[in-house]
This record gives C-alpha cells, structure tokens and sequence, in this order.
C-alpha cells in the first residue's frame, strides 16, 4: 500500500535538495533516515522530517507493515519565488531568487 507525506513552500532550492533525493530514492526507510542523519546538507533535516511523516501516516493502517516499507518516489516540485534585490556598483541593482520547493515522498511495502 503507497503512503504519501507532502511538503510545501520549503525554503530550499529544488536542485540542492534533489541531490539528496538521489542518494535515498530505492532505499529502505532505516537506511534512508541513517543517511540523511549524516548528511551536511541543509535539506538533510528537511527531508528525515518529511519521512517520518510519510511513516507516521503508514502508520494509521493496520494492513501496513512499517518496518519492510521503502521510498518508492520522491521528488522536488518549484515552489514560488521571492524576487529580492541587491545594490552593485554605479547605482546598479542585480536580482536575488530566493527559492522554494514542494517536497513528495510515496513509500511502499515489500
């Protein structure tokens, strides 16, 4: 049975994030968590909290064995942009994108 956990408007680049998505998709829930417990990346918190929420709803149903699920899917939406503005030389301004994601995580039952 699929469980679902979504995350959205996180403020984390979709491309950082997806390089961590990599390196857990496939994999059993105790060694994805194990992984990002070690990982330096900002998105690593992010991403174990979005888990244990996909298993907290795995959880509710009785049918589910939560100890043999895995990461079936996962992947990062963009989220909307902040457009923000920084002074350069000559009077100058550049644009600043800060970045947001929407997080999905589908797990799965051997």
């Amino acid at each position: 049975m699929e469980v679902k956990a979504i995350a959205k408007y996180i403020r984390i680049s979709p491309r950082k994030v997806r390089l961590l998505m990599r390196e857990i998709r496939g994999k059993k829930v105790e060694e994805a968590l194990n992984l990002l417990a070690f990982a330096p990346q900002k998105g690593a918190p992010i991403l174990r909290k979005l888990i244990n929420s996909a298993v907290a709803n795995a959880s509710q149903y009785p049918d589910t064995d939560v100890d043999n699920l895995f990461i079936k899917h996962i992947f990062a939406d963009e989220g909307p942009t902040l457009k923000r503005f920084r002074p350069r030389a000559m009077g100058r301004a550049t644009r600043i994108r800060k970045r947001s994601s929407h997080l999905t995580v589908i797990l799965d039952g051997r």
